[in-house]
């Protein structure tokens, strides 16, 4: 028998592993594109509807509350189906629902598809995440699922930039046309070329001829042949019964009683955080004086440093240990407190501390996304995945919703709201540096026979 865990462990990133995570980047380019669409359009959405506060509030936490039911469903039916028919199907979805949004001509409707939006981009996350650390080295486990969540970032990004470039000429509506299409095209492209994972393959039990041909391109120089048979040597046996109650027992599993509720709230907190900064993050800084696309370009530009920060500090992550995330928030929250009690809006120090803020609480979001999956057996990694995100999506539906009530509409509502985000990042501060000891019982945790 061959020991695939094994194989994947000491094998070396090639270009097949290359090539899965260029896939997962665009994936995850595109969800990030399509859901954030809404957080930079709302200023000229507000103003054609017509918005109340509290409308822009339901309107932005609609997505949010799709994204907690398709989290749970996409992780269940990724576990159970595989990795590659749930991110195929996600990904359509959203492209059909990101065009038909350009359509929408009232609140209700608004809220209706992005709502429906929100269901698939919860359910491709998950998936995303466990391909890659199913399939990578061990080495970049975790910096793999925070390089395809620089993906989410990216487009992101992208959404401010191609709105500023769009809106203003050709209407907010041209920018979800536009994206819809792009995002079917990629749909095209993952049909044809995205793999399934190999470890979920020998996990599940299939057929030995799928996982040989999956395991000869990511390790192409071990000897195999047609004769082997597969198993797993770092995790438990999957006889383990799959129903969605069943897997979710498993979840708190030996030492995972402890990681998984510590990663439950981190992920949360930093989610609170997160959402607030771009649900309203341009509603924030036009209070404070900046202009409408001066406040979108800054959003576009700290979305894409805090992913490429993420990134840097997963590296140091996977060498030293999972407290080291707790880093970015130590150095975030001094910043964002500094903006929640006014004593720099006046003077040269207001853009690099907005700045420095919202890089760090993205650095920290992005390390805190990759601990979701990592410490799970393949067989339960996306359920890991989807009900940490399910939980953390609480925080993404009440930000924009408590944003709205509380943050919005006076300067000084608007410190407000950075007060409780520099609050939020010294949770994250706490339950990482708990988890960095709980996950380190794990790992001298024997698999069960």
């Amino acid at each position: 028998m061959i020991d695939v865990a094994e194989i994947l462990r000491v094998s070396a990133f090639g270009r097949y592993h290359l090539w899965i995570l260029i896939l997962s980047c665009a994936v995850t380019f595109f969800d990030g594109l399509d859901f954030l669409l809404i957080a930079y359009t709302l200023p000229y959405i507000r103003d054609e509807m017509h918005l109340s506060e509290t409308a822009m509030g339901y309107v932005s936490a609609a997505a949010f509350v799709g994204q907690m039911i398709g989290a749970l469903a996409g992780a269940y039916l990724a576990d159970l189906l595989g990795r590659k028919p749930i991110i195929l199907t996600c990904t359509v979805l959203s492209a059909f629902l990101t065009f038909s949004t350009g359509f929408a001509q009232t609140p209700e409707t608004l809220m209706i598809l992005r709502l429906l939006a929100g269901l698939t981009i919860g359910g491709l996350l998950a998936p995303a995440w466990s391909l890659n650390v199913e399939v990578m080295p061990r080495a970049m486990r975790a910096t793999s699922v925070t390089i395809i969540m620089l993906g989410f970032s990216l487009g992101a990004s992208a959404s401010g930039a191609l709105t500023n470039l769009i809106a203003p000429h050709l209407g907010w509506h041209a920018v979800f046309f536009l994206c819809g299409a792009l995002t079917l095209i990629l749909a095209l492209v993952l049909l044809f070329t995205l793999p399934e994972s190999v470890r979920w393959m020998v996990a599940k039990g299939k057929p030995a001829s799928a996982v040989l041909s999956a395991l000869q391109r990511l390790a192409p120089n071990e000897p195999l042949d047609r004769s082997s048979s597969f198993y797993l040597s770092d995790e438990a046996s999957s006889s383990e019964r799959t129903s969605p109650a069943a897997m979710f027992q498993q979840l708190f599993k030996g030492w995972l009683a402890y990681i998984t509720p510590l990663i439950w709230v981190a992920y949360f907190c930093s989610s609170f955080a997160i959402y607030l900064k771009t649900s309203f993050g341009v509603l924030f800084l036009e209070e404070l004086g900046l202009s409408v696309p001066d406040a979108t370009w800054l959003g576009a530009v700290t979305g894409l440093l805090g992913a490429l920060g993420g990134v840097l500090l997963l590296a140091l992550t996977e060498k030293r240990g999972p407290a080291w995330i707790a880093l970015a928030p130590a150095i975030g929250a001094p910043f964002t407190l500094l903006l929640g009690l006014g004593l720099v809006l006046n003077g040269p120090f207001f853009i690099p501390v907005v700045l420095m803020s919202s890089i760090m609480v993205g650095t920290g979001h992005a390390a805190v996304v990759a601990m979701t999956g990592i410490y799970y057996p393949s067989a339960i990694r996306a359920t890991g995945g989807g009900w940490a995100s399910f939980v953390a999506k609480f925080a993404s539906v009440a930000a924009p919703i408590i944003g709205a009530h509380f943050f919005l509409g006076t300067k000084e509502r608007v410190l407000h709201g950075y007060l409780f985000s520099a609050a939020c990042l010294l949770g994250v501060i706490v339950c990482v540096l708990a988890l960095a000891k709980f996950a380190a019982r794990l790992t001298e945790q024997k698999p069960d026979a």
